[in-house]
């Protein structure tokens, strides 16, 4: 069947409707509203195919690149993303991890018994070290050779006294040192001091009067080692080695330190203090609690023995 505008060169129609027969190049679009021009290809509903170039029109949804892309909090046209949109690849909303209590709970627990364990063993710890000190005997060449003072009767030295003495002049003739110090004070009614006693037993048995230091200082080990490092600056002496009784060499030697004196200790191996062995259990506790109140007190211990 021939169409009616075929020989006249115009648009062939279609006999049966009487419409204009589709163009095989145009592009039929369906508007939604508006007039329907090609300009605005969504007019209003029922309005006719139109020709002419197409604009296509893409409404575009992103989702949450967890990679790094657009804001999870944005759409595709810059508004706000739904709470859905706000969830995981699997549709699950993300949540906070949980602290972790019960690994807390145990690493306090952890620190206070190693604290508990660590001030139950300084005690016993230190009671060691007062021991092992007692049993070093330390003679490196010095600037002097530091007696530390105890009783003595009308200028005689007690035997404790004579035992640091005695041990003393032996390091002289050995060359540990070339002076002696001797050192320690007077009680009230005293004719003599420590110091001025142990000073002239020293010459008796040989020790030449001008290698021996008097200094008449002090009624216990800190203020003793303390007027001995006065005696030290002026003199510009720098080492020493402390002679006292093994028990008694330690937290001499730690106070000595604190006024800037480098010291060693060697101890005397005779006299009451070293002779019974319950006599030792009893200068290594008392040692262990001075030791203790010194380093939190700063001073020297109430507690009074002849060895101190």
């Amino acid at each position: 069947m021939r169409s009616v505008g075929d020989e006249r060169g115009r648009e062939p129609r279609d006999d049966r409707r009487g419409d204009v027969a589709p163009d095989p190049e145009a592009t039929r679009v369906f508007t939604r509203g508006g007039s329907g021009t090609a300009d605005d290809p969504y007019g209003a509903p029922g309005a006719q195919p139109v020709r002419g170039p197409v604009v296509e029109r893409t409404r575009t949804f992103t989702r949450e690149d967890p990679g790094g892309g657009p804001d999870p909090a944005e759409d595709g046209f810059g508004g706000d993303m739904p709470e859905r949109g706000r969830r995981g690849r699997r549709g699950r909303r993300s949540r906070p991890a949980a602290p972790d209590r019960p690994r807390r709970r145990v690493r306090i627990r952890w620190i206070v018994a190693l604290l508990l364990v660590t001030a139950l063993a300084l005690p016993p710890g230190t009671w060691g070290w007062v021991w092992y000190t007692a049993r070093q005997d330390e003679r490196p060449q010095s600037d002097a050779i530091i007696v530390l003072g105890a009783s003595q009767y009308n200028g005689r030295p007690s035997p404790i006294f004579e035992a640091r003495l005695r041990h003393a002049a032996d390091l002289y003739r050995d060359g540990v040192a070339p002076v002696i110090v001797t050192v320690g004070g007077n009680l009230p009614g005293d004719n003599f001091t420590e110091a001025g006693s142990g000073r002239d037993w020293l010459v008796q048995v040989g020790v030449p009067a001008e290698q021996v230091v008097a200094v008449d200082t002090g009624n216990d080990t800190l203020q003793s080692i303390e007027a001995v490092g006065r005696v030290f600056d002026e003199r510009q002496w720098a080492t020493a080695v402390i002679v006292t009784d093994p028990w008694h060499s330690l937290r001499s030697r730690q106070m000595a330190q604190d006024f800037g004196i480098d010291a060693s200790t060697s101890p005397a191996r005779s006299g009451p203090a070293v002779i019974e062995r319950r006599t030792q259990v009893w200068y290594i506790t008392r040692e262990t609690a001075s030791l203790w109140y010194y380093w939190i007190f700063g001073s020297s211990s109430d507690i009074s023995v002849d060895a101190a």
